[in-house]
């Protein structure tokens, strides 16, 4: 799944279970333009991040049992030669930029190629 698409789903969740609009499972996989399956497994990824989903049959909504957020920041950079040479053992096929990703309170640093 690229990148981009994943965070903008966590994103659209999120929103979601914040207004309680969630639906059955079938439907919020359907409103995520995923798999059951796949939903299940993105929830699994928030609740190893501390996110407290559950889900209310008599509503068909999920939601967060206690107040919760999920903020999401990504910015890029230029790699300098000394960067270029350390990320990719100095053999340089495609520019590469440094990205940034801020997911609750986890600050990761990866590496993509452009």
């Amino acid at each position: 799944m690229k990148l981009f698409e994943y965070l903008d789903r966590i994103s659209r969740m999120h929103k979601l279970v914040l207004s309680r609009r969630t639906g059955s499972p079938c439907e919020f996989a359907d409103r995520l333009g995923v798999s059951r399956t796949s939903l299940y497994d993105m929830i699994d990824e928030l609740k190893s991040r501390g996110a407290p989903i559950l889900y209310s049959k008599s509503s068909r909504t999920f939601y967060y049992s206690e107040p919760f957020d999920v903020t999401i920041n990504c910015s890029f950079r230029s790699l300098s030669q000394s960067e270029v040479k350390n990320v990719s053992g100095g053999i340089k096929f495609f520019p590469t930029v440094l990205f940034f990703r801020t997911l609750v309170k986890e600050i990761s640093v990866v590496s993509l190629p452009c």
